[in-house]
């Protein structure tokens, strides 16, 4: 027996320091896909994926800030950025569960091209849409608003109606004016074929002046609007929902009806061979 060993004899085994147990680390559960997809969404986006939680088949749309188009807007600026929304429209035009599209507008206007992009989709959808004005649906926000089949306006929100604006360099020749009147004349068209205001009328709130302190335009105020043909009605977000459930329906049934029209017009082979039998016993 070596000293080593009596030692260990000597020493009460319960005194003896027990080597520090490291702590126990815990693993951070991973979020699931579906959590980390609609908070990706809601960041690229600025919207969830309701319709596919709640089983709904109305797709919302948010148009808010100012409307990107084909140059970055500084970081602090709030936008819409048309890359993200034809898309969207794409995939909603697909889709069979969607029947209808509520678009939400409150936007100070933005790149011309763009709007009116985003106006051609929204206009030639299969599906019923509506559109709500809230706070303001200004500049070319106006042909996106009234691109849908219905349009609302809240009785606070406002909507302004200016002559088109050139940012950066701009030659003084008359090709500038030339190319302006036209791109004018498209936003005019637009708004006049998918509204009850009137291409004069328009212009005429285009180049009114008086009203803005600091530009060429008009602002009208929710029944204003209403009034001057550009909007369908005054209303919120329970009038918009009813209005686009009434339009969903009138589909439904309109499809309902032409397929049993397309049934009825079929005539079964048994059918068509039992009358053909009548008529050779009555021949003979």
């Amino acid at each position: 027996m070596t000293r080593y060993d009596n030692y260990r004899q000597r020493i009460n085994p319960s005194r003896i320091a027990k080597p520090a147990s490291k702590p126990s680390r815990r693993k951070k559960g991973k979020k699931s896909p579906q959590k980390g997809n609609t908070l990706q969404t809601l960041k690229q986006l600025g919207q969830t994926d309701l319709p596919d939680n709640a089983g709904s088949n109305i797709h919302c749309i948010n148009i808010v800030g100012q409307i990107e188009g084909h140059r970055n807007l500084p970081p602090k600026n709030k936008t819409t950025k048309y890359e993200h929304l034809i898309p969207q429209l794409v995939a909603i035009e697909q889709n069979p569960k969607i029947k209808g599209v509520i678009l939400i507008l409150n936007t100070v206007g933005g790149d011309i091209e763009a709007g009116l992009a985003i106006s051609e989709m929204l206009s030639s959808l299969s599906i019923p849409t509506v559109s709500l004005v809230l706070g303001g649906g200004h500049s070319i926000g106006v042909p996106i608003a009234v691109a849908t089949n219905k349009s609302f306006i809240a009785p606070t929100a406002t909507m302004i109606i200016h002559p088109i604006r050139l940012t950066g360099m701009v030659i003084g020749v008359p090709q500038t004016y030339e190319y302006l009147d036209k791109m004018q004349d498209r936003v005019v068209d637009f708004v006049s074929k998918h509204s009850d205001i009137t291409e004069e009328n328009f212009r005429r709130l285009m180049f009114q002046t008086g009203e803005l302190v600091r530009d060429v335009g008009t602002v009208l105020i929710g029944d204003e609007a209403v009034k001057e043909g550009l909007i369908d009605g005054t209303g919120g977000l329970s009038q918009a929902i009813k209005s686009l459930n009434s339009m969903i329906g009138e589909d439904g049934k309109e499809s309902n009806e032409s397929n049993e029209l397309a049934t009825s017009d079929k005539v079964s082979p048994d059918l068509d061979s039992s009358i053909e039998s009548v008529i050779e016993d009555n021949e003979e």
